[in-house]
């Protein structure tokens, strides 16, 4: 949530008291974040300054993505980096050595005659790297957020935005009406994925991806069965050709391997269905594959996709089965 009317606002303990009336919200933070300058040995980045209070672990569980390091303490002057602006600024987890520097632009008019009139400034301690996306990692750095409001001159009770955690079975169109009814329609709302959406843009599209190619890979197997079909027809010619004599119609004899073929197809998809279910089932509880030492790779059951895979599967073997079997012709048996 942040105010449509500045980059700031201000939040009233009254209106904190509202905000924790709603029961469909389970937990909630204010932040605060800034475009600021990092310096660092000679090295520069220009990326955003994201203030968190305390609650914010209870929120977004930030701190589930920390790459090596540990996460932020409360009133401290400790940040945790993105893996890519560490990467830039050749930073790591308890870097000692030498200072890191952030600057903000001060707020005010007038002729500037000396850095230091322009800028606020703070010396900080990286004591722990994130990684979630190449986009988020090169994005935020985090903070205390009494550091960020001091380093931005704001007030205690003064926020650039607030984040919510809703329950599960919460309605967030309800949610939105009451929190703007608080603050007097000055605000506006969005949800994670409108947020991030070139991140969840990406996730769709590597779904996409994913199922297009073990598509591929399915009808590069089904060529293997409908060869097996057809070399199980040739082998059993003299047998047809007997049923055939005896009055069987072609298309009854072509049923016989269209049924083979079809049986085939739901056993191994039936197989292969249960053993994915377990493997992400499995990563699901037990996080078996890790992105990093403290991430491991999201996965989600979904039934969903279990039903695309069986449709996909059913109708490219009923296909299948139906080129192989339609090998069987009089001509063939004559």
């Amino acid at each position: 949530m942040t105010s449509i009317l500045g980059k700031s606002f201000f939040i009233s303990p009254e209106q904190e008291k509202e905000i924790r009336k709603i029961s469909e919200i389970k937990a909630f933070s204010g932040i605060i974040e800034e475009r600021v300058l990092f310096l660092y040995e000679g090295k520069e980045a220009v990326t955003y300054l994201k203030g968190i209070d305390s609650n914010y672990v209870n929120v977004n569980g930030a701190e589930k993505s920390l790459y090596t390091g540990q996460w932020l303490e409360p009133n401290s002057p400790q940040v945790v980096l993105g893996y890519g602006i560490s990467t830039k600024l050749s930073l790591g987890a308890l870097s000692f050595n030498n200072p890191l520097e952030v600057y903000v632009p001060k707020a005010g008019k007038g002729e500037i005659t000396n850095a230091e009139q322009a800028f606020n400034k703070s010396v900080v301690l990286p004591v722990g790297v994130y990684a979630v996306s190449e986009e988020l990692d090169d994005k935020y750095v985090f903070s205390d957020l009494k550091l960020a409001q001091e380093l931005l001159q704001y007030k205690s009770n003064q926020v650039s935005g607030i984040e919510f955690k809703l329950n599960p079975e919460a309605d967030q169109s309800a949610v939105a009406d009451k929190l703007k009814a608080i603050f007097n329609n000055k605000v506006t709302l969005k949800t994670r994925a409108e947020l991030n959406d070139s991140l969840y843009k990406m996730l769709n599209t590597e779904q996409t991806a994913i199922y297009l190619i073990f598509t591929l890979v399915i009808i590069l197997t089904l060529f293997t069965l409908a060869g097996a079909i057809i070399m199980l027809i040739i082998d059993k010619k003299n047998n047809l050709s007997t049923l055939y004599n005896l009055g069987v119609e072609i298309k009854e004899l072509r049923r016989i391997f269209l049924f083979q073929g079809s049986i085939l197809t739901i056993v191994g998809g039936f197989i292969g269905l249960v053993l994915g279910t377990v493997i992400v089932l499995l990563q699901q509880h037990y996080s078996l594959v890790m992105i990093t030492p403290s991430m491991p790779y999201p996965v989600i059951f979904n039934i969903e996709n279990i039903l695309i895979v069986l449709a996909t599967i059913f109708t490219l073997g009923i296909i299948s089965s139906l080129i192989a079997s339609s090998r069987v012709s009089k001509k063939l048996l004559e």
